[in-house]
């Protein structure tokens, strides 16, 4: 809708009060788009607004943060590749398996669907010796100010056509993560279905085994009153006998 807003800004054929109108709409969605990054769920925040702790690396000890598909220069003119979705921490104690390792996944959706500016501040250190390296990095993101825009043609139609372009790919790989996460359901259901299976099978093992034990004992039973029976039927021929 922004998008559709900032075009029909810049029909020619628009005067100065519909363009005040756009903007006045294009005021309020960017204000719905700023409570939005707030919601919370179960007291979490489903976004993240912003990162007040350094994340470090430290070459003393096998560690490892790969960050890609984005880019920072700084005021030097260095070029930082980034991730703009997510990021990654590779941790482990040998430093030669990936075994154990940790992966972040953070989608921060004032940048998704910001048109204003983000913030990367990075700090580094580090020195190549003879018998090894060390190389020690710090580095933490904070997402700017993003004052509302007024005027809706001081924003570029490119501008809102790349978030929305952003919004797509994080949309995307949320599905893909869903996707995942109900395989996983689905493989738990069934190890559940086959456990309940395997237990009802180890109970009917127990039933028959018990039924067994009833019929032995009561052959036993029958077979102690068909004796008494005939002990005292012996004892009747006799006195019949001497009669």
């Amino acid at each position: 809708r922004m998008a559709e807003l900032r075009t029909m800004a810049q029909d020619i054929t628009k005067n100065s009060g519909d363009i005040e109108n756009y903007s006045k709409e294009f005021v309020e969605l960017q204000s719905q788009l700023s409570q939005i990054r707030h919601e919370k769920f179960n007291g979490i925040s489903l976004f993240a607004i912003q990162s007040s702790n350094d994340s470090a690396i430290d070459g003393t000890s096998a560690s490892q943060l790969s960050m890609s598909s984005g880019s920072y220069v700084d005021s030097s003119g260095n070029t930082v590749t980034f991730h703009k979705y997510g990021r990654e921490l590779k941790t482990h104690p040998s430093g030669t398996s990936a075994n154990g390792s940790i992966s972040l996944n953070v989608v921060n959706l004032q940048f998704v669907l910001s048109i204003g500016s983000l913030v990367l501040n990075t700090s580094a250190s580090g020195n190549l010796g003879g018998l090894g390296t060390t190389f020690d990095a710090t580095a933490h993101t904070q997402v700017g100010d993003s004052a509302l825009i007024t005027n809706i043609l001081d924003v570029s139609v490119s501008h809102l056509t790349e978030a929305i372009e952003r919004l797509a790919d994080v949309r995307a790989e949320n599905g893909a993560e869903q996707n995942r996460i109900m395989n996983s359901i689905e493989l738990l259901q069934a190890n559940v279905t086959n456990l309940e299976a395997a237990h009802g099978r180890i109970m009917d093992a127990d039933i028959a085994l018990e039924s067994t034990r009833f019929a032995r004992q009561n052959v036993l039973v029958q077979a102690s009153a068909s004796m008494t029976a005939q002990a005292n039927q012996l004892t009747n021929i006799a006195l019949a006998l001497l009669q």
